[in-house]
C-alpha cells in the first residue's frame, strides 16, 4: 500500500505539471491561431515596427504599445526592486522580531489589494504630483498621466510581492553560516553580503522575474494612469499605451472593423511572448549561476 500510494503521488505530480505545460502550449497555439488573419494580411517587421494604430485605416503598428509597455516596466521594476532589496534585507537581518513580526501581515495585506484600488489612489495621489511639481520641476508640461506615474503605481503593486518572496528566500540560509561569519570577526553587514546574499543569489533573481512578470501582466492600474495615447513615449512625462491596457481597452468594442480582433489577440500574442522571453532568459541566467556554485 506505502509503495501504491508513494506511486500515485510521483505519478499524479508529473500529470500536474505536464498539464502545466500543455496549457501554456495551448494558451500560445490559440493566440498564434486566432492572430493569423492578421499576420497574413500584413507583414510582421510592419506590425512591430509601425507607429501608426488606426483601425479604421487598416493601419496596425504596435510599437507605440511596446515602447509604452517596456517604459512602463522598466520604470517599475527600477523602483521596486531596490527598495524591495532592502527593506527584505533590514526586516530579515536588522529589524527585531516583534517589528519583523508585524510588518509582514501588513506586506501580505498590500499584496492583497485589488489593482483598481491602486489605479484610483495614483489617480488621487500621484497624477497631481506629477503634474503640478515633478513635471514643472523639470520644466516641462505633463497631464500627469504618463510612464511614469503609472511606473510609480505599478513599483507600488508589485513592492509587497517581492518583498515576500525575498523574505522566504533570506529565512532559508542557515543561521548558522550567518553565526560562522560573526564568530570570525565579520560585521553584521559582511555577513550580510558575503554569506545571506551570496547564498540568495537565485532566489534574488527569481524575485525580480516575478516581479517582473506581474509588472508585464498588469492592466487595471496602468490603464487608470497611463494616458492611454497611441504614440511613442520620448520621455518619462509622456503619456503611454502599454499593451494590457490596449487589450483591455478595446476587446469587445468595435469588433466589426476588418481584423481588429485578430489585432488584439496578436497583442496579446506579443505580451505573452515577452513574459515567456524573460522567464526563459531567467532560467538561463539561474542554470549558470547554479552550475557556477556547484
Amino acid at each position: 500500500m506505502r509503495r501504491f500510494l508513494d506511486s500515485s503521488a510521483r505519478r499524479g505530480m508529473q500529470l500536474l505539471s505536464f498539464f502545466s505545460l500543455v496549457l501554456m502550449v495551448t494558451i500560445g497555439i490559440a493566440l498564434l491561431v486566432k492572430s493569423l488573419p492578421i499576420l497574413k494580411a500584413h507583414n510582421l517587421s510592419d506590425l512591430l515596427l509601425g507607429s501608426s494604430f488606426k483601425p479604421l485605416r487598416g493601419e496596425f503598428g504596435f510599437l507605440p504599445f511596446l515602447v509604452g509597455t517596456l517604459w512602463v516596466t522598466g520604470i517599475a521594476v527600477g523602483i521596486a526592486f531596490p527598495l524591495s532589496l532592502l527593506s527584505a534585507l533590514y526586516l530579515s537581518e536588522y529589524a527585531p522580531g516583534s517589528l519583523r513580526n508585524a510588518f509582514r501581515p501588513l506586506i501580505d495585506l498590500l499584496a492583497g489589494i485589488p489593482s483598481v484600488i491602486y489605479g484610483v489612489w495614483g489617480i488621487v495621489v500621484f497624477v497631481p504630483l506629477v503634474r503640478d511639481h515633478l513635471a514643472p520641476a523639470m520644466g516641462r508640461f505633463s497631464s500627469g498621466y504618463s510612464v511614469l506615474t503609472a511606473g510609480i503605481v505599478l513599483a507600488v503593486m508589485i513592492l509587497p510581492v517581492v518583498i515576500h518572496v525575498l523574505l522566504e528566500v533570506f529565512s532559508a540560509v542557515p543561521v548558522e553560516s550567518r553565526e560562522a561569519a560573526l564568530s570570525l570577526g565579520a560585521t553584521r553587514w559582511q555577513a550580510v553580503k558575503h554569506v545571506v546574499l551570496r547564498r540568495s543569489i537565485t532566489g534574488i533573481i527569481a524575485a525580480c522575474v516575478l516581479g517582473l512578470t506581474r509588472a508585464f501582466g498588469e492592466t487595471m492600474a496602468v490603464l487608470m494612469v497611463a494616458g492611454n495615447v497611441p504614440v511613442i513615449p520620448r520621455s518619462l512625462l509622456d503619456a503611454g499605451y502599454p499593451l494590457p491596457a490596449l487589450i483591455a481597452n478595446n476587446y469587445g468594442e468595435m469588433m466589426s472593423i476588418p481584423l481588429y480582433d485578430s489585432a488584439l489577440m496578436l497583442a496579446a500574442l506579443l505580451l505573452f511572448g515577452v513574459i515567456l522571453f524573460f522567464s526563459i532568459l531567467s532560467r538561463w541566467v539561474l542554470v549558470r549561476i547554479e552550475r557556477r556554485t556547484l
